[in-house]
């Protein structure tokens, strides 16, 4: 029997979507799953372009379906930006390889700065290509500066007829090779500061766009490209001054949320060769999966993963219910990036020491999900920069609630245009959120989730009596210590609220939850151990540390969920 909290192939149904999107979501699963694995794994490996799989997308109208918002669509009643299957298509990308996900992934990137524009011409041009099947790609990062905007070294010339002459190189740029569009960040030669600043469209197959080469050894093309005294005409500008800037950040608040799901997918088509291969698997007569560490580790990995598809499922609510006045999405965002990826990778490397070797092996997915799953934490700003990020709103989140309408599960077909007028990239310290404490409430009987709730709350004791001073707020090594226990708080939050509407089993939120105890646990001793950590600050860290509430008898019944997912899929050959 398949576990429905996660995807399998051999029984997916999207019913909740509607027909076309039901549609395109299985004819994409049904188009892998006919490749074979073989296939899958010697294009994987043979590092070969995705050219018959962009032929498929071309061909079913995929990406112009999801990607195409509906102002651009000409009456289309199909195409919209709908964040929930967006997310969907995600996780189905990743499940199978996350080469395919790039190319779909940098292609919303590519569009970001196209569909927050006015620019009517530039629009219906991209709404064309992505009708013809084509690529995009989002020429921002640089070799020097890497995501740097401020100092890009793209620069316009203006030709005295309106356009400029843009000549500069662009590195780390997906589908580079093959874009019909490139959105291209650059700045004037003649305005200085942000008014400076110019988006604009160019043709990757233009005689004045040098392709250098692909950055990376991989079947994704992350290339370096140059542009000689390009043109640039005035139909071509996207945005210019501080609205280019903004178009930037709001692009990738676009495209990092992406991340997430693409990691759930990876980590889900893993686990399925990882159970099924340690419970095949004899040792000393027994399999291994009898050993009580092999046991706990597959537990672990799978509550943790349930918990990335929960929070992710809701964090989807938020994204796309943002508006002016709800701009909740800005934390949830970052969170799912940073939290969710970073989840991730514990869930492979925990099913990594179980299968040992075998990971290693050349005709396994998991071969590939073991490296693939480290980028992911990587791309569209360290975990590093997220945490930093997400710190701006704790204060505002943990002790300053305020009242929102409830938000609902959002699975409507309905187009999410605010992720285009997100609006000026600042003011985060004053965000609001609802009252984080009635998730928890709702699960105050479960004995994990109680001890997690006096954890949570003895982190609004420290933001009152022992918050980092002036001086510390300038340590980030103590300040990002801080910033993990703060989204395990605000991760725990998300999971309960997703677990109320979907009626997610008790027995396995207990057991995640037991897992999130010994991970705040784990992060207060690592703050207590900071070099500018003061005496107070310790005596808080340690305070803070719990034990998990032991449940044999539940932990076994969790345990049988996993033991069921040995031969519960196998791609075919």
């Amino acid at each position: 029997m398949a576990d429905p909290l996660l995807f399998n192939p051999r029984t997916y149904d999207p019913a909740h979507f509607d027909p076309e999107t039901r549609r395109l979501l299985r004819a994409t699963v049904d188009w892998f799953e006919s490749r074979g694995k073989r296939r899958l794994i010697e294009d994987y490996r043979s590092r070969a372009w995705l050219a018959d799989f962009l032929e498929f997308s071309a061909k079913e109208g995929l990406f112009a379906t999801f990607l195409t918002p509906s102002a651009d669509a000409s009456g289309r009643p199909d195409k919209r930006w709908d964040t929930a299957r967006i997310a969907a298509l995600n996780e189905i990308f990743g499940f199978y390889g996350l080469d395919y996900w790039y190319a779909w992934q940098v292609t919303i990137l590519g569009l970001g700065p196209v569909w927050q524009s006015d620019n009517a011409a530039a629009r219906a041009r991209a709404a064309e290509l992505l009708g013809q099947g084509e690529v995009f790609a989002f020429g921002l990062s640089e070799k020097t500066h890497g995501a740097d905007i401020y100092s890009t070294d793209m620069l316009l010339e203006p030709d005295g007829e309106g356009g400029f002459r843009a000549t500069g190189s662009k590195y780390y740029i997906g589908n580079g090779n093959a874009a019909g569009l490139v959105s291209v960040f650059g700045r004037r030669t003649d305005v200085e500061g942000p008014d400076g600043y110019v988006f604009f469209a160019a043709d990757s197959r233009h005689e004045a766009y040098h392709l250098v080469k692909n950055v990376v050894d991989s079947s994704k093309y992350v290339s370096e490209f140059r542009l000689e005294d390009y043109p640039v005409r005035a139909e071509d500008v996207l945005h210019t001054g501080r609205a280019a800037f903004d178009a930037a950040l709001n692009t990738v608040n676009v495209g990092k949320f992406n991340l997430c799901t693409a990691s759930i997918g990876i980590c889900e088509h893993a686990m399925y060769e990882a159970v099924t291969h340690a419970h095949q698997r004899i040792l000393y007569g027994r399999p291994v999966t009898a050993f009580p560490h092999v046991r706990r580790e597959l537990t672990d990995a799978y509550v943790r993963l349930v918990g990335m598809k929960l929070f992710s499922g809701r964090a989807v609510d938020y994204f796309r219910t943002a508006g002016p006045d709800d701009r909740r999405y800005l934390l949830f965002n970052p969170m799912t990036k940073m939290k969710v990826t970073t989840e991730g990778e514990k869930v492979i490397d925990l099913m990594w020491d179980v299968i040992a070797a075998k990971g290693f092996e050349k005709d396994t997915y998991f071969a590939q999900a073991a490296t693939e799953i480290r980028g992911l934490p990587k791309l569209e700003g360290t975990v590093h920069v997220n945490l930093a990020l997400i710190l701006k709103f704790m204060a505002n989140h943990l002790l300053a609630p305020a009242d929102y309408p409830p938000v609902p599960t959002r699975l409507d077909a309905a187009d999410d245009t605010f992720l285009f007028r997100q609006g000026p990239a600042r003011g985060l310290g004053s965000v609001r959120f609802h009252d984080w404490r009635p998730a928890y409430d709702g699960y105050a009987h479960l004995p994990n989730v109680a001890r997690f709730r006096e954890q949570a709350d003895a982190l609004c004791t420290f933001v009152t009596t022992a918050a980092p001073d002036e001086e510390q707020s300038r340590d980030l090594d103590l300040l990002l210590a801080v910033g993990q226990l703060f989204a395990l708080v605000v991760h725990g939050q998300l999971i309960l609220e997703q677990a109320a509407l979907t009626g997610a089993e008790e027995d396995v939120l207990d057991e995640l939850f037991a897992v999130l105890v010994r991970d705040f646990s784990a992060y207060a001793v690592e703050l207590h151990g900071k070099d500018s950590a003061t005496g107070q600050q310790q005596t808080w860290a340690l305070g803070a540390v719990r034990r998990p509430v032991v449940d044999e008898a539940r932990s076994a019944r969790v345990w049988e969920r996993v033991e069921a997912l040995s031969g519960a899929y196998e791609m075919a050959p």
